[in-house]
């Protein structure tokens, strides 16, 4: 048997065994110190590790949130912004001129143009908006005295395509953009006592038109709201 001295290290009556035996220990002490240190390394660049990989994760999805922000700003449409037009489209090829009253009425109103270009309404106005269902037409004549524009197609002759291109052409507010069936003619555009009528959207008339009446000031309420009333259904 091996004798243990009171430390607790094996020891030997052998010399050389004695020596074997402390070489051993300190073997094993040097074994887990390395052991312990490796262990230490590992630890350490798995923290190092993970912290890259968060900084890659984190400035990955700046670089995204940047990309995306870029991109709606470069790729969405830009808002038409037309100056406040002076009320003379006189010098507009097919425009016609009319005089009408302004009372504020109820029930439904016989119009003398088909869409209507002003008259007597209803005293609730058509919030302005793209719907893709028809009006009332009293209440978006009210919408044209407060200076609004009123685009209208027949659905039975101008597609969506075509209903596209008329909605790109118009400012951000103050305009209405609906469906009108059996109108003679695919398109006409409305302000209050002024009407054109066209075939295409294409037609250059209708931009020149938007620039003479949007917001005009010779309508019987200019600057009046064009929102905050009626939504009609089909509101987009």
């Amino acid at each position: 048997m091996t004798p243990n001295d009171p430390t607790g290290k094996r020891t030997s009556g052998n010399p050389a065994t004695q020596a074997q035996l402390n070489l051993t220990v300190k073997q094993q002490r040097e074994q887990q110190k390395q052991q312990k240190l490796a262990e230490y390394q590992r630890q350490l660049a798995k923290r190092r590790r993970t912290k890259t990989t968060w900084w890659i994760v984190g400035v990955t999805a700046a670089v995204v949130v940047v990309g995306l922000v870029a991109a709606s700003y470069f790729l969405a449409p830009r808002p038409v912004t037309v100056a406040r037009g002076d009320g003379d489209g006189s010098g507009i090829s097919g425009v016609q001129t009319f005089e009408h009253t302004a009372n504020h009425v109820e029930g439904v109103v016989d119009y003398e143009q088909t869409p209507p270009a002003g008259g007597d309404h209803n005293a609730v106005w058509l919030n302005c908006g793209v719907y893709d269902q028809p009006v009332p037409n009293e209440n978006a004549v009210h919408a044209l005295e407060h200076g609004a524009i009123w685009i209208t197609y027949d659905p039975a002759q101008v597609d969506q395509a075509g209903i596209d291109a008329l909605d790109a052409q118009l400012p951000s507010d103050y305009t209405v953009l609906s469906p009108y069936e059996d109108m003679d003619t695919p398109i006409a555009v409305s302000a209050w006592n002024a009407q054109l009528k066209v075939d295409s959207p294409d037609d250059e008339r209708i931009g020149e038109f938007i620039k003479a009446y949007w917001r005009n000031v010779n309508g019987p309420e200019p600057g009046a709201a064009c929102t905050g009333a009626l939504d009609a259904p089909g509101k987009q």
